[in-house]
């Protein structure tokens, strides 16, 4: 790829088909879903959009080609995020909160498994979710950390030739599927020697779900979110759900590493959000600008301070847009300083986005206080972008910090320069 980032021709109509689709069908999810009164209502509403995601061949374009899919790489995956982003969050998080359910099969599954657990995905039918069933009550940034400080304590013991794992997940997107009856496959992150040093004590675990639902998942509660009003974060407990012994990925032991591999893969993805939503956010903004003499003579883009409030707004947008993409280009390319760039895209992306939306906010005025205004919307929404997918604070810049404690860390790596 060119260093200036032009996109292909094949990628440019990648673009025009996710904006296209975007702006056709996801933009009908606010209306079915901003009446509903509880979480689940709101995400159950969403089914039908989501179904048409997967028949527009949205799912298969995540995956990746020598799995059956017709994935081309993560920085495909940004152009398509960019664009549904734009115009809801909701849908796109599910399809995406799928690939982060998938990739541990993607990653580390046996052919045997990736063929049997990647197959129902590849489908252009039905509705089909995956979760990656990670974080717990009370946090688990320390889930690597050993007894007595774990963050990480779902459990899994072997009974005759099956694992049988208990614990409790929190904020695992779709995880409890459509029913509340478990999504159609979850990635269970779990202990599976308790005695053991942490990079040999935990494993994940693949549980599929059966037709008629994963026998002990049990619902507690669907979190009622401050934005991504129509996703769903659920908190549940597995009560004895038992997966065959064979179901680990990866090897028994094999987690730690596995849980980082899994994260890294969608850092950068999360810095693209925030510029979808800072760019909905720029031309809302602009557009009042231009228009609005709120009193004046003039419109209020005429303003020196309103330019270049405008202007600080558009410049973040772009660094954050080609930081994120360079940092895709460079996990599909296996650069030596593609994690690390990941981690700077996810931070800045997210960190930027709530920034920009509020100093935008400052440019309409009281009036963006208003949910008549988008501006209002997209702050809640982009305000999770700094917590999860690995909390900024709590995750990503302690991997930051340790890539630079790290004796043969090389400043000049990312950039390529070393």
């Amino acid at each position: 790829m060119p260093i200036d980032f032009t996109l292909t021709k094949e990628q440019r109509e990648l673009q025009m088909s996710a904006r296209s689709f975007a702006r056709t069908v996801l933009s009908g999810v606010a209306d079915a879903t901003r009446h509903l009164a509880t979480p689940a209502e709101r995400f159950a509403a969403t089914r039908p959009f989501y179904e048409q995601v997967v028949k527009a061949g949205f799912l298969r374009r995540m995956i990746p080609a020598p799995l059956g899919g017709e994935g081309t790489g993560v920085f495909d995956m940004a152009i398509v995020a960019e664009e549904f982003q734009s115009v809801d969050v909701n849908v796109s998080l599910t399809l995406f909160g799928s690939l982060l359910g998938l990739m541990p099969v993607m990653l580390a599954g046996s052919p045997a498994q990736q063929k049997t657990f990647i197959a129902p995905f590849l489908e252009r039918a039905g509705a089909p979710l995956a979760a990656f069933a990670f974080s717990e009550p009370g946090g688990s940034a320390n889930f690597a950390s050993p007894v007595p400080g774990t963050g990480l304590r779902t459990a899994a013991h072997l009974d005759g030739e099956d694992w049988v794992i208990t614990g409790a997940k929190q904020w695992v997107s779709s995880a409890t599927g459509w029913d509340g009856n478990g999504a159609d496959l979850i990635c269970v992150v779990c202990r599976t020697d308790p005695a053991a040093a942490p990079d040999s004590a935990i494993s994940v675990i693949a549980v599929p779900r059966p037709a008629g639902g994963i026998k002990g998942i049990a619902l507690e509660r669907a979190a009622d979110l401050m934005g991504h009003r129509a996703h769903l974060t659920p908190r549940f407990r597995l009560e004895q759900v038992r997966a065959p012994r064979d179901n680990v990925l990866g090897g028994a032991g094999g987690g730690l590493q596995l849980v980082e591999m899994s994260f890294a893969g969608t850092a950068a993805l999360v810095g693209v959000f925030g510029v979808a939503l800072m760019r909905v956010a720029f031309d809302y903004a602009l557009n009042f600008a231009r228009s609005e003499h709120r009193g004046g003579a003039v419109p209020i883009i005429e303003h020196q301070a309103v330019g270049y409030a405008l202007a600080d707004a558009k410049m973040a947008i772009e660094a954050a847009r080609y930081l994120s993409w360079k940092a895709c280009h460079a996990m599909d390319s296996n650069a030596p300083g593609a994690f690390e760039l990941a981690l700077h895209a996810k931070v800045f992306g997210s960190e930027t986005a709530v920034k920009v939306i509020t100093d935008l906010m400052r440019v309409v005025g009281i009036g963006s206080y208003d949910h008549q205004c988008p501006l209002a919307g997209l702050l809640q929404d982009a305000m999770a972008y700094p917590l999860f997918d690995g909390g900024n604070m709590g995750v990503r810049r302690r991997q930051l910090h340790t890539l630079l404690k790290s004796p043969g860390y090389d400043p000049l790596t990312a950039s390529g320069a070393a």
